[in-house]
């Protein structure tokens, strides 16, 4: 077969050949490589050697790369490039994907197999690394319905080939009305929006054939920046209305998908032995428990609303002395909350908000970001022009350590267009492993900036967190170094995986990083002076939405009204009305059509143990220190999941994580949090 898709990457470096590609290949493809795995399979499960961890373990580790290899091409694209070509086989895809891992967990002959080398692992003289494969390999066939009658595997099978649609339609749904919608207005209309933002919507509107006039789009970065910079209320509540409204009904109403979605994945749960999908999620996580989860959150949750309702109380006494003379005053809504929380930090704080996008262009923060990576860990980036891309737009860089040997291969793709989702992500196109020798991986991050005036872009304080965010999950899969592929890098608890890239936010922020772009001191201590005003909303704001799904998934109504479920759950927890949740359920994209669901908790737990992880930098030797930067490679970076990641975080700090690092973090000390006691380190 004439398929380049089947074909090894001989590019330089392993790269893909983005420029080969014709998305009528991916399904022909699949099919070959998916025939190929069945028969590497069915190889090791009918091996009639007794089972050992070579020939049934490391066998599996070795099957299934040239579908992998595909498999990741394919949904990279679909992600960051989903021309139509591609989202017509988006399904089928995903159909075929899911019957043959389905098939795989369902095989009795290779689950016995499985089983009879963990049954041995205690005697088998196995390593730490293998071990750990061992029973998180086993535990995912048994998690994958490999111990169920013949009738609930089939039921289970028909219930993630529903669940991979139903996904599929979700986001494609996110993404079509998402581009649906656009607020074009004229100069008289761009009262209080920074430089920045008119350049980019002024670009955005030129190549839209609208010369002369300024296009905004659901991009969250115009979003923000829409409601916390234009002087115009009229346009900051239709450009909220059109953000939270989005797949709430009409063409691309997601309500039906999410009530589907949730009675799947509930019964799922049943038939694997669960009380609910919650409690089957978070069963391999650090928390563990549902109750677990939400203990964390709602000690969380009281201070931070009880700070947020003071802050809404401020706000509301700046809009009521703004309008004491002419009787026009209104009461603070959500469209309103960030525009006058930014007048707060201008005059209180003395913090200018668009005066740092004037600073910080993308590809200085690229650079910074770089940097900061070669001061930590060594690492230098080098420009790549000559391999191919899947966009003009995404940038190739060769990662070298100091010694100058090959570290991986690095996509950045941070411009905002059509065929792309929304938000910011990091995956892998190539897993690091050493099971036959050295394989060095290959990474990519994607964000949704608005590209302005000669090719680069403006950034806020909060969008060049993002990237560096995003960096920080590509430095985990760079920086990898296990045996096993299943192991590497970002194949991490939910729970654990956000930690490394929170962690990495920090390096945006430190003054020697921001002095770099030519940020004024005065403007730095402001953005220090400024560190937690407005932590009570944005923490509600995140728990919101994270207290929705994990309430979703845990207690599900029989029937399921999507908008009234959200207001009741909002209405018990007394969630400001002016703040609202940062996800609502209907184009809530990490939840349904991405891997959160019932764990979108999981970025706060990340975030205990990053602050607590970053106090040791600032306690000790400084941001830059080059022994604990070396700890934390080692420690976290290099270990993926070949151990507990508990005992990771405990190898770094020397103790189990100091849960009230987080409220220190955020300003909001004086509330004990609680980590699971079965995870809790010792």
């Amino acid at each position: 077969m004439d398929n380049r898709l089947l074909a090894p990457w001989t590019a330089p470096l392993g790269a893909p050949p983005f420029a080969d590609i014709d998305p009528a290949d991916f399904l022909p493809a699949l099919s070959v490589a998916i025939d190929e795995n069945r028969r590497e399979i069915a190889a090791i499960a009918d091996d009639p050697a007794p089972a050992d961890f070579a020939n049934v373990m490391a066998a599996l580790e070795r099957s299934g790369e040239r579908l992998g290899r595909i498999r990741r091409l394919f949904w990279t694209l679909s992600s960051a490039q989903a021309s139509d070509g591609i989202r017509a086989i988006e399904a089928d895809v995903s159909a075929l994907l899911t019957a043959h891992g389905t098939a795989i967990s369902h095989d009795p002959r290779l689950f016995a197999r499985v089983k009879a080398v963990w049954e041995t692992r205690d005697t088998a003289g196995l390593t730490p690394e293998q071990r750990r494969l061992v029973e998180t390999s086993y535990k995912g066939f048994v998690r994958g319905g490999a111990g169920l009658s013949p009738a609930d595997k089939a039921r289970l099978g028909a219930i993630d080939q529903r669940l991979g649609l139903l996904s599929v339609r979700f986001g494609q749904n996110v993404l079509a009305a998402t581009n649906a919608w656009e607020m074009l207005i004229d100069e008289d209309d761009l009262a209080g929006l920074p430089l920045s933002a008119r350049s980019s919507a002024a670009a955005r509107a030129e190549r839209r054939g609208a010369a002369g006039r300024f296009l905004f789009t659901l991009d969250r970065g115009d979003y923000e920046t829409v409601l916390t910079y234009s002087a115009r209320r009229d346009l900051r509540e239709r450009m909220w209305r059109g953000f939270t409204g989005r797949c709430s009904g009409g063409e691309h109403d997601n309500g039906p998908l999410i009530a589907e979605i949730v009675a799947l994945r509930a019964e799922s749960a049943r038939l694997l032995g669960y009380a609910t999908y919650a409690d089957y999620k978070l069963d391999d996580s650090m928390a563990a428990r549902p109750d677990a989860a939400e203990a964390l959150m709602m000690r969380v949750w009281e201070p931070a609303r009880a700070r947020a309702l003071d802050e809404a109380r401020e706000l509301q006494a700046l809009i009521d002395a703004d309008h004491a003379e002419d009787g026009d005053g209104f009461a603070l809504q959500p469209w309103d909350w960030r525009f006058y929380a930014e007048r707060v930090r201008c005059e209180r704080y003395a913090l200018d908000g668009a005066a740092f996008a004037e600073h910080l262009r993308l590809g200085a923060v690229r650079r910074a970001a770089f940097d900061a990576a070669g001061r930590l860990y060594g690492l230098r980036f080098r420009a790549r022009p000559d391999l191919p891309v899947y966009h003009p737009d995404v940038d190739a860089w060769d990662v070298v350590d100091a010694a100058g040997a090959d570290v991986g291969l690095l996509y950045t793709d941070y411009f905002a267009r059509p065929e792309k989702h929304g938000g910011a992500w990091m995956g892998s196109l190539r897993t690091q492993e050493k099971l036959d020798g050295s394989v060095r991986p290959i990474v990519y991050t994607v964000a949704n900036y608005a590209k302005g005036e000669g090719g680069d872009a403006r950034l806020s304080i909060d969008e060049a967190r993002t990237l560096f965010h995003e960096f920080g999950h590509a430095l985990h899969g760079l920086l990898s170094d296990v045996t096993y592929p299943s192991q590497a890098g970002t194949c991490v608890a939910r729970d654990f995986v956000e930690f490394p890239s929170k962690f990495m936010e920090h390096w945006i922020v430190a003054p020697e990083v921001l002095r770099g772009f030519g940020v004024p001191d005065g403007l730095i201590a402001a953005l220090a002076r400024a560190d937690t005003y407005g932590q009570g909303f944005a923490t509600v704001e995140f728990l919101a939405s994270a207290l929705v799904d994990l309430a979703l998934h845990r207690d599900p109504p029989a029937e399921l009204d999507v908008a009234a479920f959200e207001t009741a759950m909002l209405d018990r927890l007394g969630c400001p009305p002016a703040i609202g949740m940062r996800h609502r359920l209907p184009y809530f994209t990490h939840v349904f059509d991405g891997g959160y669901a019932s764990a979108y908790y999981s970025y706060l737990w990340s975030e205990v143990l990053d602050a607590d992880a970053f106090g040791a930098f600032e306690e000790e030797g400084g941001i830059f220190d080059a022994a604990l930067a070396r700890r934390f490679r080692e420690e976290i970076l290099a270990r993926g999941d070949s151990r507990d990641p508990m005992d990771s975080f405990v190898a770094f700090r020397g103790r189990g994580p100091d849960e009230a690092a987080l409220l220190r973090a955020r300003g909001l000390d004086g509330a004990e949090l609680a980590i699971a006691p079965d995870r809790a380190a010792t």
